[in-house]
């Protein structure tokens, strides 16, 4: 299927063709049309979505109980936030990669092993 970004799009303002760009806005990268003589800038609806999305779930805090397995300890991971990360396309492994970040804080990476920075 042909998306609409793929079309040569025209400033409704200054009627010149606008150009591709990345917007890089904070957790996301957003496909965008850029009118470099008025800088009007027109996001791309389904990256838009998404990170609408991203954000609601961003600012939820979720309870979850710490259950002791084995010699380890186990929390769940709410199903909504895993449903989020596979919606987005990104491969889920069986492994993630925990990071202890500081005394009350601890990172859980998803996706390719391979692009994980040490």
């Amino acid at each position: 299927m042909k998306d609409i970004f793929d079309a040569k799009i025209l400033c409704e303002k200054c009627n010149k063709p606008m150009i591709r760009k990345i917007v890089d806005k904070p957790g996301a990268a957003l496909r965008a049309m850029k009118c470099e003589t008025c800088k009007s800038i027109i996001y791309h609806p389904t990256d838009l979505e998404k990170y609408k999305q991203f954000n609601s779930l961003k600012g939820k805090t979720y309870n979850v109980k710490l259950r002791v397995v084995g010699n380890s300890h186990a929390i769940s991971i709410p199903k909504e936030i895993i449903s989020f990360i596979q919606e987005q396309g990104k491969m889920m492994d069986d492994m993630v990669r925990l990071c202890f970040d500081d005394m009350k804080r601890i990172t859980l990476r998803f996706g390719d092993r391979k692009r994980w920075k040490e």
